[in-house]
């Protein structure tokens, strides 16, 4: 419990064996349940996850970041859910960085604004989050300035239905979030970019400006 909410996190992992391991360790003691939902890896990913939680979930085959996060929602049962990547790149610890502005009435979703403390960002993932954020921003008429972190924390009755299935997720739930009535807030958290992470395709650019027009 966080204050007096039950706190749920979420973790969709792909191939993330040597890494979520020290993910999982440092998850705060006041969570609730942590979620692992293992997106159909080729690695041991869900046997190291079992050893930290007892909610490893594993997906038959490769789906999806939305589609791991689906899957994740149906077995949470928290009040406030927490969103974050399992390769490392935020740290667990600092989690009540999200919580607070819930739990103290001033937000209903958080996302974490990523400060680079480690490695440099690639230059295309600077101008891909630039591009989306303005136009989410042109959309939802919030002044947000990292529409695309992972790294998010969201009372349980903001949570929309999700439909996608890849990395367009975090688009979708931030729009409909706001037509729900979510007040946005953001802070800062520090962020490593000295890991090998996923890549974002043509394909994933075409489904985020799907997902920006029908959210």
């Amino acid at each position: 419990m966080f204050g007096k909410y039950k706190v749920s996190v979420i973790i969709p992992a792909y191939n993330e064996e040597k890494r979520i391991g020290n993910v999982l360790a440092r998850i705060p003691d006041f969570v609730d349940e942590v979620i692992v939902i293992d997106d159909g890896s080729s690695d041991a990913t869900y046997e190291v996850a079992k050893r930290y939680t007892d909610k490893a979930i594993r997906l038959n085959k490769n789906m999806g970041k939305g589609a791991a996060l689906r899957e994740g929602l149906r077995h949470a049962s928290g009040d406030i859910i927490v969103f974050m990547d399992a390769d490392g790149q935020h740290n667990p610890k600092e989690i009540p960085k999200l919580l607070e502005p819930i739990i103290k009435g001033k937000a209903d979703f958080v996302i974490g604004k990523r400060i680079i403390k480690t490695g440099k960002r690639p230059l295309p993932r600077k101008l891909s989050n630039f591009i989306t954020t303005t136009l989410i921003r042109l959309k939802t008429k919030q002044r947000i300035e990292d529409s695309q972190s992972g790294f998010r924390a969201i009372r349980r009755e903001f949570v929309p239905e999700i439909t996608s299935d890849r990395y367009e997720v975090e688009t979708e739930v931030l729009i409909k979030a706001v037509k729900k009535g979510a007040r946005i807030t953001e802070v800062p958290v520090s962020t490593r970019y000295d890991l090998k992470t996923g890549k974002f395709r043509v394909e994933d650019i075409i489904r985020f400006l799907i997902a920006l027009i029908k959210s």
